[in-house]
Order: structure tokens, then sequence, then C-alpha cells
């Protein structure tokens, strides 16, 4: 039997030699992969490379799931991004609706008009995200200047509830950006993310307070992230890697020791 797949565009095939068996205390079919050779190979593939996991990893899944599991994690999935979609949508515009009014296992929120009326970027509300402890969903993609959030089957309600808390939440401080009650150039947005070291600090340069840059909702309080850093410039560190390791020099031999 064989695997096909693609590991950075290069193609290569693997040969697996399996054995099932019964376990008949269990009622259960496992499977045991005794050898796995590389038969084919181009571009110089690699073995050990932990790419080549990604096909016995999805294969594992769908096995261990079976067509039940896989069944109910799909509506599962189906259902709490509707679920999402339609707490937001009180402070979003949710695009590619069906005929319905229902979008699939993820829905994408069109923040466009809320950052171009108060000079924002997504970007802003990604960092911002940061500070109620989220990490971004996915940014201007497939449309540009957008949020794609796919919960997955896995969130709780109580999670994806907590999300949405902080999404509107974040909606409320833009209204207050264009109501002006936020300045343009200095609000929670644009000084995202807020370092503990930075809300601690004697030195407070911002004109909204700390409270607000660090607990914008009291749950934050008793269950809080701190990011490690604040505002980098994407951008600069996609095109200029920077090496955190020490000089080639520091791994030589020293002859004299």
């Amino acid at each position: 039997d064989q695997l096909y797949g693609f590991c950075e565009q290069k193609r290569f095939r693997i040969k697996e030699d399996i054995r099932l068996y019964d376990d008949e205390s269990k009622n259960n079919e496992w499977l045991v992969i005794k050898q796995r050779n590389l038969v084919d190979a181009w571009g110089g593939f690699d073995i050990f490379d932990p790419k080549a996991s990604i096909l016995p990893i999805s294969w594992a899944y769908i096995v261990m799931m079976g067509s039940e599991g896989l069944k109910y994690a799909t509506e599962v999935a189906i259902l709490n991004a509707n679920y999402m979609a339609k707490k937001l949508s009180k402070d979003y515009t949710v695009l590619y609706k069906g005929k319905m009014g229902l979008v699939a296992h993820e829905c994408i929120l069109d923040t466009r008009p809320l950052i171009s009326d108060a000079g924002l970027s997504i970007d802003d509300i990604a960092k911002r995200l940061i500070d109620y402890g989220f990490h971004a969903p996915t940014m201007s993609w497939p449309v540009a200047n957008t949020l794609m959030i796919e919960p997955t089957e896995s969130e709780s309600k109580a999670e994806i509830d907590r999300f949405c808390d902080s999404m509107s939440s974040i909606k409320n401080e833009i209204d207050k950006i264009k109501s002006g009650e936020f300045s343009n150039e200095d609000n929670p947005l644009r000084g995202s993310p807020h370092t503990s070291l930075e809300v601690s600090s004697d030195n407070w340069s911002h004109e909204y307070s700390r409270e607000t840059a660090a607990y914008p909702k009291s749950w934050l309080k008793t269950n809080k992230f701190w990011p490690s850093v604040g505002r980098v410039d994407n951008t600069h560190g996609d095109r200029n890697l920077i090496c955190s390791c020490l000089d080639v020099e520091a791994y030589s031999e020293n002859d004299d020791e």
C-alpha cells in the first residue's frame, strides 16, 4: 500500500508494511506499522524531515475517529461557527453566508469599514486581541482586511463566549476612537499589546488608563495572559531574518582548552 503526498513541492512516495489485527477484548481494530520504506524520492527528500508525518497524522485521526466520530466532529464545528457568527453579527458584518443565513465551519468578519473610519489597520485588532488573551485568527484571507475565524469542534462554549465578548469589546473601543473619546494616534488598539513591564512602569505615556490597557474586561483580572513583548513590525520581521542564537565562532572548539 502506498501513500502519496507532497513535501515542499517535492514528490515522494512511501511504502507502508502494515499488519492489522483485532483485539477481541476491546472489540476494536488496531493498526500496527511494522515497517516504512522510502521507495522513491525526488528533490532530496529527507525521511527524518518532520513534514513526513503530515500524512500519517491525518490518516490516524480518520481511523481513530471513525465515520460516526468524523460526522459528529463536523456537526459540532459547523454549529460552533454559526453560533459565533450569530453572536458577532450585531457588531460585525459576516461575509459569504448561504441562502439560510448560515456559514460553514468558519466565518469571515468584514472589518474594512471599521478600521477605515477609525484610521486603524487589521493588525491593530489582531494585536489588541493579545491583551484579551487570544492569538489572532487568520487575517486578510481570503479577503483583505478581514478576519476568518474557525472555532473547530474542540472549543468549549465558554471559550467561544469569551472570544465573542472580547471581539465585541474591541468593537466598542473602535467606536470610541470614531467618536473622539479615544485619540486617533494614541488608543488601546494602536498601543497593543501591553506587557506587564509597560503597565507596571513608573512612566505611563498613554492617554488611556493602565486598566483599559491591561484589563478591558473584568474577567481578565483572574485569567490574564501577559505577552512577552509589545508591538513589533511584522513586515520588517518577515523580510529580515533575525537570529537569536550565538555566533558561529562561539561553537568552534578552542584548542587551548
